[in-house]
């Protein structure tokens, strides 16, 4: 059974506080049990709890360990999707092993977010790809961005989409994921439930792929498509 995760900023030190604490003490772990300390950016620490509250956990460290991140670097561009699909979708990215996700305000982005509300809604994205990673016993915890409209998008795509990084997945594109030619980074680029229209697909200048014959919800596209890479490539 693999070790329940938690973030500390030095996992060395064999210490949690204040939300991780509490989280920890939530979780009824108990001293004598072993957990995994991590730091979100590679560097984890197995330890042995030796005292729990729900202030602070002190442990001895056992071992330490080093994750490097795998090759190609994926970072999901993500049409935000309408209530409890972004949750999911952020989720799913994660699980896949997305390495950043972008919020994506597409024009056809029905899920709106407010300027006054934008900070709330990223913070609840940054929320859920740190559970979602300790969950799924990751040692890297995926940076969430702030959330880019198309125009932005087409801006931070420009160097990437001339090496031919920048795939789009889209129902309508003639040429599979099998075929790219994968490099070191990969931006994979997820419409919105009403698709990405045309002058958007001329404006981002990606290359279009396509999964398989089946059309995916968008909070669960990346996640095929994540999977897709890591079979693909030496991710897995």
């Amino acid at each position: 059974m693999s070790l329940p995760y938690f973030l500390t900023d030095d996992p060395a030190a064999g210490v949690l506080t204040g939300a991780e604490a509490k989280h920890a003490h939530v979780k009824r772990i108990q001293p004598g049990e072993h957990i995994m300390l991590i730091d979100g950016q590679g560097s984890a620490a197995e330890a042995t709890v030796t005292r729990v509250d729900g202030q602070r956990v002190e442990c001895d460290v056992v071992r330490q360990e080093r994750f490097e991140q795998p090759t190609p670097r994926v970072t999901v561009v993500q049409a935000v999707p309408k209530g409890e699909r972004a949750e999911l979708a952020v989720d799913l990215a994660v699980q896949g092993g997305a390495d950043a996700i972008v919020p994506w305000i597409s024009h056809r982005t029905i899920a709106r977010w407010p300027a006054n509300k934008q900070a709330k809604q990223v913070a609840k994205w940054r929320t859920q790809a740190l559970a979602s990673a300790k969950q799924a016993r990751r040692a890297w915890v995926p940076e969430v961005r702030e959330p880019v409209t198309t125009n932005q998008l087409s801006d931070l795509l420009r160097d990437r989409r001339n090496e031919g990084h920048a795939l789009v997945l889209h129902e309508d594109a003639t040429e599979s994921i099998r075929e790219v030619e994968f490099g070191d980074e990969v931006w994979l680029i997820v419409g919105p439930e009403g698709g990405i229209g045309e002058d958007e697909l001329e404006l981002l200048q990606a290359r279009p792929v396509k999964l398989g014959p089946e059309v995916l919800r968008t909070a669960s596209a990346a996640f095929a498509g994540l999977c897709a890479i890591g079979a693909l490539t030496a991710r897995w």
